[in-house]
């Protein structure tokens, strides 16, 4: 099962002010997802929905070039290691984590 991911936009610089080189490698990418299998939304196994925020491992991912500026990702869900949502409860927005939340 694989899913369509819309990968972030690579930053030079952490937040805590490090700069990373052009060619530094970093072995997780977030993105986020563009589109899942029929498959994939009716499986309760897998907790990712469409535009949620995902961190994911590149190696197997297989990359989709439709636009220049869009760096779009077929990805298994195997290879999604965390998942991040904007959940509201009452009039605070809080985002989670799938290890939050007890799941792997």
């Amino acid at each position: 099962m694989r899913i369509l991911i819309r990968k972030d936009e690579s930053r030079h610089q952490t937040r805590g002010g490090i700069v990373l080189p052009d060619d530094a490698e970093i072995p997780t990418i977030t993105g986020r997802v563009v589109e899942i299998s029929a498959q994939v939304e009716r499986n309760e196994d897998f907790p990712i929905r469409k535009y949620d925020k995902v961190l994911f491992h590149p190696r197997r991912s297989i990359p989709v070039d439709f636009e220049s500026d869009n760096k779009l990702f077929v990805v298994p869900v195997e290879d999604v290691c965390a998942v991040f949502r904007r959940t509201t409860t009452g009039t605070e927005t809080i985002e989670t984590t799938d290890a939050e939340r007890g799941e792997e």
